[in-house]
């Protein structure tokens, strides 16, 4: 269509954006992404003057708080006139407190057309890193800041808001199943005989698209994808179960849920006994041995009948 790679490039990523892979896509993409910004940042770096960025201090200090303080007040005023309670209008407005590397990106473009001069450049690369770098400590500190400046944001807030901070899809789900073979179809079946609430999670957009079909909620993910904890609602999740049968498959999960501090119980099945200690050391509450399990029950059952 005559566009330019980087524009073809975006619309690609936007016709991705609506599929059910796009979480999948984004998180097996981040290492590439940020591997490729890194020599970004070295190219934009080699072609700043220093001694230019020097003479931009004081401005760069002015547009940063502006940034830092005036974007998170302007998303408050107007998520607080859509009603919302003044906690959710701060936490999305620390969201924006930065430029970000897209104007570093659209400064550079500039730059290269003769729009702006070395010294923009070096002003608005100096923001950016002042804010990216601010901007990051007032996010993961939000919680101890909102708490001592909460009095001072109820201007933010209706006096009687309409919105809700949590939304119809953070419901309570009872257990989470990853991976949906022959074992975890039957837990899956179990668990609905019994009325409990269940979430899918598979690799085969077949067996999702099927799950939806039979009205079971699903979700497209990997059990090796560092980024699945992230997509799931793992704070209203009493148990997760992973039928994988990858013994690296399953650890890596364990490590991922425990570094996203999930609570709950985590249930792995493994297939032999080094197996079950292995995930037992590595967090694991509950160990399934279907085969020995199965093999004792029938035992069970064929020394009653003699």
């Amino acid at each position: 269509m005559g566009f330019s790679l980087e524009v073809g490039a975006f619309l690609a990523g936007m016709s991705l954006a609506s599929t059910q892979f796009r979480e999948v896509i984004s998180g097996r993409l981040e290492s590439i992404r940020d591997f490729m910004l890194l020599f970004f940042f070295i190219d934009l770096g080699s072609n700043i003057d220093l001694g230019l960025m020097g003479d931009q201090l004081v401005p760069a200090i002015i547009f940063s708080l502006f940034v830092l303080i005036g974007n998170p007040i302007i998303v408050m005023i107007i998520m607080g006139i859509m009603g919302y309670r003044k906690r959710v209008s701060f936490l999305a407005g620390l969201t924006v407190a930065q430029i970000s590397e897209f104007s570093l990106i659209l400064a550079a473009i500039g730059l290269e057309n003769g729009h702006i001069d070395q010294e923009t450049l070096g002003l608005i690369t100096l923001v950016g890193l002042i804010t990216i770098a601010l901007s990051t400590y007032m996010i993961l500190y939000s919680g101890p800041i909102f708490k001592r400046i909460s009095p001072l944001l109820s201007i933010f807030e209706k006096k009687h808001p309409t919105r809700q901070e949590e939304s119809p899809d953070e419901e309570e789900i009872d257990f989470i199943v990853i991976g949906s073979g022959r074992l975890g179809t039957n837990l899956i079946n179990n668990i609905r005989d019994k009325k409990q609430t269940v979430l899918v999670v598979d690799f085969d957009p077949d067996i999702v698209a099927k799950w939806h079909d039979e009205g079971v909620n699903a979700e497209y993910g990997d059990a090796d994808d560092p980024e699945l904890p992230a997509m799931l609602p793992l704070k209203n999740t009493r148990q997760i179960i992973s039928t994988a049968t990858n013994s690296d498959t399953n650890q890596r999960l364990l490590k991922f849920l425990q570094e996203n501090k999930y609570e709950g119980k985590i249930t792995i099945v493994a297939h032999s006994n080094e197996e079950e200690k292995l995930y037992k050391d590595a967090g694991a509450h509950n160990i399934l041995r279907p085969f020995k399990d199965a093999a004792e029950v029938i035992i069970d059952n064929l020394t009653h009948e003699i």
